[in-house]
């Protein structure tokens, strides 16, 4: 029985693990069957936007139960980063609506996403040095890029559970709804991006990490510039621009 869902509305995909009994914690079979769930996202070009979400919680870590008798090799053999970098990687905008538990894996699941959604009772944090490890699946890199070193290293050091709206102030979700309401969040704003020209989100979105990554500023503004150019060899740019002078919604055909 499938342990995790791809279920999609319109142009939108939501990818959904299904483990109730265990709080959606997340095995080795699990990440294999969501590795194959993104594989689907990525070569459908139909679809404008992706959603994580689970019910009642979006990832209570990994099964530890699996990892406490690992060596060195099977636990590089376990590790989730393959796949999380997939999500991380995609083209389209993707989605966190985090309820319940987002802990140490689930956790770094959200960190792939470009937005986070959390509700009001949602707990967050990684508590790996609890358990004698560290954060594996991008824990360490995502969040000091997100909420900056300081901040990161307080999360990850002291292994603390917080909640979402300490999540909040620190800059780990962009916003806090009611419990539920967190999906419906997420989907208003999934709606919202799909009907963005989907060439110019990928640009952007491509351009921001290169940012990131570049230390050279002139460079990287060098880099938004080549990007912001060749935009306008696309057709969605004429339709975008074509629409605001009659003064019409446009029509994006992803070309």
């Amino acid at each position: 029985m499938a342990q995790v869902l791809l279920k999609k509305q319109g142009t939108i995909a939501i990818i959904s693990v299904d483990r109730p009994e265990a709080l959606n914690a997340l095995s080795r079979s699990i990440i294999d069957e969501m590795d194959d769930l993104v594989e689907e996202v990525m070569k459908d070009r139909d679809i404008r936007c992706l959603i994580l979400h689970s019910k009642k919680n979006f990832a209570a870590g990994a099964d530890i139960k699996k990892m406490i008798e690992c060596n060195e090799q099977e636990a590089r053999a376990f590790l989730f980063s393959p796949t999380y970098n997939k999500i991380a990687d995609l083209s389209i905008p993707v989605i966190a609506a985090i309820e319940g538990y987002a802990l140490g894996g689930g956790m770094e699941l959200a960190m792939t996403a470009d937005i986070r959604i959390a509700g009001e009772g949602a707990k967050m944090g990684f508590p790996e040095v609890t358990l004698g490890i560290m954060p594996g699946a991008g824990g360490t890199v995502r969040v000091p890029r997100i909420i900056g070193e300081a901040r990161a290293k307080e999360l990850i050091f002291t292994g603390d559970v917080i909640t979402a709206e300490r999540a909040e102030a620190m800059g780990l979700v962009n916003r806090v709804t009611a419990d539920d309401q967190v999906f419906d969040e997420a989907m208003k704003l999934a709606k919202k991006l799909a009907k963005r020209a989907p060439i110019a989100l990928a640009a952007a979105k491509a351009t921001i990490r290169s940012g990131q990554e570049e230390p050279d500023q002139n460079k990287s503004i060098d880099i938004e510039a080549a990007n912001w150019a060749k935009l306008f060899t696309t057709e969605d740019q004429k339709e975008g621009m074509r629409a605001f002078l009659e003064k019409r919604k446009p029509a994006f055909q992803n070309k």
